[in-house]
């Protein structure tokens, strides 16, 4: 079976606290990506700032704004897809931002926005404890996009713990699954690659996850090892780089639809079943 194949970028970077490096960093990523026939490319959760949340204020910019500006000359000249993984959003709360994925179109013009949905609140005692939410406003909607040859499902880093999340999207024809991350290097280790694959897997769909890597001056430390994945679950490509790194891959994206008529979890789903489960201790 043949169909629309397209090449795609997942663009690692080692973003810090400087916004205007970490910026010029990553479009140079990007044209290199371009370069190299990528015409959608994928960076990271908190590309333009990975720094204490103390400066979050200060960073936070409209969409659109300068930093989307900036990106999207950069799309239109290369007539490329750019996912702006992540960056802080101004939000009417004061003291929280959202954290916003960005995707503009090939003519610069911004095609979707997504608000991460799950925020980082975690405590493992004696290795990570973290309250994303004391500086974010969590997003309430899912969303999927229809881009040149595939439709595209957001989702931004911690939203990979919620494969609920990733099977609406599928539900609602995303044949790509988008993970820009800033995946903690602890947890990273543990689950990263099996959860990454695991979204592919379930729902017979592409994943593309850019992440940061490496540790910050101020020792925020992240896991790296950016991702593309069939919907077999097979690597496409992976990076073992310790800091910025470019990975390309061609999807086939009628292997999405071969994928789910050969084991169509899609169709075979019972949702009148998953709300009636019934508890042993009440006699019926």
């Amino acid at each position: 079976m043949s169909g629309v194949t397209i090449d795609v970028a997942a663009v690692q970077l080692t973003s810090g606290s400087d916004p205007t490096k970490n910026v010029d960093a990553a479009i140079e990523l990007v044209v290199s990506a371009a370069d190299r026939g990528a015409k959608y490319i994928q960076l990271p959760e908190y590309f333009n700032y990975l720094g204490p949340a103390k400066g979050f204020a200060a960073v936070c910019e409209t969409i659109p704004g300068p930093t989307t500006s900036r990106f999207a000359e950069v799309a239109k000249a290369r007539g490329v897809t750019v996912h702006i993984g992540s960056m802080l959003e101004r939000s009417p709360e004061e003291g929280r931002c959202y954290n916003t994925g960005v995707i503009l179109d090939g003519n610069g013009l911004i095609a979707a926005t997504y608000r991460k949905a799950h925020l980082f609140d975690i405590d493992v005692p004696g290795e990570v404890v973290q309250r994303e939410s004391d500086a974010i406003v969590p997003g309430e909607q899912l969303v999927v996009v229809d881009l040149p040859g595939f439709r595209l499902g957001m989702s931004i880093c911690f939203d990979l713990r919620f494969p609920e999340l990733y099977r609406r999207l599928a539900v609602h024809g995303a044949s790509v699954l988008a993970i820009p991350a800033a995946f903690n290097a602890v947890t990273g280790r543990a689950h990263w690659d099996v959860l990454v694959k695991a979204r592919a897997i379930e729902n017979h769909a592409f994943v593309v996850a850019a992440a940061q890597a490496g540790t910050t001056a101020e020792g925020i430390a992240t896991y790296g090892h950016s991702m593309i994945v069939g919907p077999w679950g097979e690597v496409l490509a992976e990076s073992f780089a310790d800091g910025p790194d470019v990975l390309v891959a061609t999807l086939d994206l009628a292997e999405v639809a071969r994928r789910r008529s050969q084991i169509a979890v899609l169709d075979l789903r019972r949702p009148e079943v998953y709300d009636s489960l019934a508890d042993p201790g009440v006699q019926r």
